[in-house]
């Protein structure tokens, strides 16, 4: 069996469920199957020898939102790197531009093929061996997107990493990212009307899908929002036990740097990644030195924090591409897919 490579491992992927028809068919449902999402995620995780307890030792900043949340998972990810060389970092995102194995990163740099196809048999063989499901009615094996969630939680925990920033998929209440029991710190980009036919019609419902991500005891952060949003989020935090609820306010700082991805939108992201990072590193105090701040107010932004943010990239977010064959020809790539990120 060790001689299953990347190809066979990208074949099993794709006779998997895929994202677009697992949407559809909770569409279709009613939201009767996101009732059904985190046990059954949850059973997957058992089925292949973790428990979500597990999960808490990832050392999580889980984010959120419409818009953003890759490029502020791209700020938090080279904030760390640069602040605490020495940690592993990993980073989870969806989707991908190129190759799937670019959705798992450790350090900045995707999984290599020879560990991806190591990690996703593991986890393959392993639920393929223990069939027993707790709802008999849970399919056999994850859809893509879930079972691509659960080779980034084996693979982290198996290198133990210090650290891991984890996106949500799509909403973030019934995500498969969102059954860590303990995130260090939890963060919602801008709110905006999104996959409307799984997470709502209204602002207000949106909110309270991707306020599903806070947790009881952690620090729930987020950007200037809607009214409308924004009370739902503030309500969720409330609700959900959450230790603090900060609207991140503006980093003067941030106007004069030289972000590393393009965009005056960044501004926002890069914002709150900032302080995902220091309440992450304010919560691992004892694991860093020297010590850091209680706050980042009126302190100025530490140098780390800075080449974090002009070093960071986010290949097709505001990118331009030179022509290698036509060298008059910019090429302007972005993966906008919402009004309000196309006029941006």
């Amino acid at each position: 069996m060790s001689t299953r490579s990347y190809g066979d491992a990208i074949d099993a992927l794709n006779s998997l469920q895929s994202n677009a028809a697992a949407l559809e068919a909770s569409r279709a449902s009613g939201g009767r199957l996101a009732l059904n999402a985190i046990p059954e995620m949850i059973d997957y995780l058992s089925r292949i020898g973790h428990k979500p307890e597990d999960l808490n030792r990832l050392n999580v900043i889980h984010v959120t939102g419409t818009k953003g949340k890759g490029s502020t998972c791209a700020f938090c990810d080279s904030i760390l790197r640069k602040t605490v060389p020495r940690w592993k970092v990993g980073l989870y995102t969806s989707p991908h531009l190129v190759a799937v194995r670019e959705r798992i990163r450790l350090n900045g740099e995707p999984i290599s093929e020879e560990d991806f196809a190591k990690y996703f048999f593991e986890v393959w063989d392993r639920l393929q061996a223990n069939p027993t499901r707790v709802d008999p009615q849970t399919p056999a094996m994850p859809a893509y997107f879930r079972f691509m969630t659960l080779v980034a939680y084996h693979y982290f925990l198996s290198v133990k990493v210090d650290a891991t920033i984890l996106e949500v998929g799509v909403g973030g209440y019934y995500d498969s990212t969102n059954i860590v029991p303990k995130p260090v710190v939890t963060g919602v980009t801008s709110l905006g009307l999104d996959h409307v036919s799984v997470l709502g019609n209204t602002l207000r419902d949106i909110a309270w899908q991707k306020g599903g991500i806070y947790k009881s005891g952690v620090p729930a952060l987020t950007v200037d929002q809607p009214q409308e949003g924004m009370d739902m989020l503030r309500e969720q935090a409330t609700t959900r036990g959450a230790s603090s609820f900060t609207i991140v306010p503006p980093l003067p700082e941030l106007d004069g740097l030289r972000l590393g991805l393009a965009g005056s939108h960044q501004v926002s992201n890069a914002n709150l990644a900032v302080n995902l990072v220091h309440q992450f590193l304010l919560a691992r105090q004892q694991d860093v030195a020297p010590p850091f701040l209680p706050s980042l107010y009126p302190a100025p932004l530490p140098a780390s924090y800075v080449s974090g943010l002009e070093s960071a990239r986010w290949p097709g977010r505001c990118q331009e591409v030179l022509d290698p064959k036509h060298k008059h020809i910019t090429w302007f790539l972005d993966g906008a897919h919402t009004v309000e990120s196309l006029t941006s």
